[in-house]
């Protein structure tokens, strides 16, 4: 907008949404989050005949009581920034009028994740939760509620925001706040350490909605910090106290000289037990997605077509059905129904092919899924098609535990047949005499608590910490740390980074355990 109008500046879109900031002051101010003239809102004026990047942006000023304000107080800004309209001034006491001190981050969000508002405010829950464990760089939180009302989160996701250090002038954050926005392309906010947070949405709708939900959930791991429970992991169990080391919110923090003494992880004495994850700990990963899950795609069809009339593959399809059936009531992406047996062999085949290839490109963890593909890959280890991979130290690895008389087990997503295959027929040979056992998703979600639990119990062990649970997953490492087990992270080739100060020990070998 080069220009603007003085009748567009005093439009009923703009007075509209200088009354909405004022009114959303007042209530936030009530909440405790914009006392002390403290925090700031901005929003942009909505106008679908100009391009949201063009859109005029209304903002609060600074240094002024939120609950008094008046819409009349707002400043009015092009979608560059720059400052087309200010407030008259008032007579004594009041200030001199002046923009939000937080412009220069209020534009980032609107540039770098073209925001519709931002929120920034001094709520004490966001203060609290940066304090208490200073070092971290991030807040992460589970299984609660109130996630599914930040954008593209649901309940069983980890929240993770970002925390960026303080300073003593305002603007001096925006280009901490920017990089913290393009590091973590996900998040919808920025913590301030000792300060607030920034929360910016599509709409103030979408703004205002996550920030209280922000705030609840600030609230309620500062309540669980005070009660001894952890609110980063899946069941919020007692946090974890180990010899040597102290943490809080699942970030275990190694002492300089604890971390001197030994840079491995070497456990004594040493477990009863060990479960071994695959992809990523066993396994490289581009094994699994560029070997595995292409091969099912590119045989998926084959295998339906050649072996439709067997037991086996008509038990495929029924439990393909009902997931499918679940995934259509859901409004799962990517699902199409499956036609009846009337409809043709050939019909259904497709149907059922269209399913599997969305759900292998969304990587689920579902056992209608895990169990079709063990037996379109048993075919392919069976025709010298597939051949396992294993890291060059595991099979030392497995003949030395299986020496010492520890036990050792498969913990993974994919089937107990499609496990015994890969360990079966594994470029190192038959690797199967060392395995006691193989848990698969049947046993539960490797996210959840209880599935490591029912495994404790399982395996018939006196108590959980004799079970040793190696992972590349910090999700999975901290589901099974909050039912008892000892856990260690394996660092592969290609494997995802992890948080900072995840609190985890971690070995590149399994010859490190």
């Amino acid at each position: 907008m080069g220009s603007v109008s003085q009748a567009y500046l005093e439009s009923k879109a703009v007075q509209e949404t200088k009354s909405l900031i004022s009114e959303l002051c007042r209530q936030f101010y009530n909440l405790g989050w914009v006392s002390g003239t403290g925090g700031s809102i901005t929003v942009k004026v909505h106008d679908s005949s100009i391009p949201k990047p063009q859109q005029l942006i209304l903002m609060s000023p600074s240094g002024v009581q939120k609950e008094r304000m008046e819409p009349e107080d707002m400043y009015i800004l092009s979608g560059d920034g720059s400052i087309i309209s200010s407030p008259s001034p008032k007579p004594y006491p009041h200030k001199p009028p002046k923009c939000s001190d937080c412009a220069p981050l209020f534009m980032k969000a609107y540039h770098m994740r073209n925001a519709g508002a931002v929120i920034h405010t001094h709520g004490m829950e966001c203060c609290l939760v940066t304090m208490i464990n200073p070092l971290s760089k991030e807040f992460r939180i589970t299984h609660m509620e109130m996630i599914k009302g930040i954008q593209g989160h649901g309940y069983y996701d980890e929240l993770v925001i970002p925390i960026i250090e303080n300073t003593a002038y305002e603007s001096e954050l925006t280009d901490s706040l920017a990089k913290a926005i393009e590091a973590y392309p996900k998040t919808t906010a920025v913590l301030v350490r000792n300060h607030g947070i920034y929360v910016w949405g599509d709409s103030w709708i979408s703004a205002k909605t996550q920030a209280e939900c922000y705030h609840y959930l600030f609230d309620a791991a500062i309540k669980l910090q005070q009660l001894g429970l952890d609110w980063s992991t899946p069941d919020h169990g007692p946090i974890q106290n180990v010899k040597g080391v102290s943490g809080v919110n699942g970030r275990i923090n190694v002492s300089a000289k604890a971390s001197t003494v030994d840079s491995n992880y070497k456990i004594q004495p040493f477990p009863r037990c060990i479960v071994l994850d695959i992809e990523g700990t066993t396994t490289p990963i581009s094994f699994v997605a560029d070997v595995l899950f292409p091969y099912t795609r590119n045989n998926v069809g084959r295998h339906l077509s050649a072996t439709y009339a067997s037991a086996e593959t008509q038990d495929d399809i029924k439990l393909l059905r009902s997931q499918v059936q679940d995934d259509l009531k859901q409004g799962v992406i990517g699902t199409v129904p499956i036609p009846s047996k009337d409809a043709g062999k050939e019909e259904v085949i497709a149907a059922l092919v269209a399913n599997v290839e969305a759900m292998i490109k969304a990587d689920r963890k579902i056992t209608a899924l895990k169990q079709l593909q063990g037996h379109i890959w048993r075919t392919g280890f069976e025709n010298n098609e597939l051949e396992g991979v294993v890291f060059d130290d595991v099979p030392e690895a497995l003949e030395k535990w299986h020496a010492l008389c520890i036990k050792v087990y498969i913990y993974s997503s994919g089937s107990r047949l499609a496990q015994r295959l890969l360990f079966g027929n594994s470029n190192f040979g038959d690797l199967r005499k060392y395995l006691s056992g193989f848990f698969d998703a049947t046993v539960g979600n490797k996210r959840e608590t209880h599935s490591y639990v029912e495994i404790t119990e399982s395996l018939g062990v006196n108590k959980p910490s004799e079970i040793l649970f190696v992972t590349d997953l910090y999700q999975e490492a901290t589901a099974a740390k909050a039912a008892g087990l000892e856990v260690v992270i394996s660092v592969r080739p290609g494997n995802g980074p992890l948080p900072e100060n995840h609190g985890f020990k971690t070995i590149n070998s399994f010859l490190d355990i």
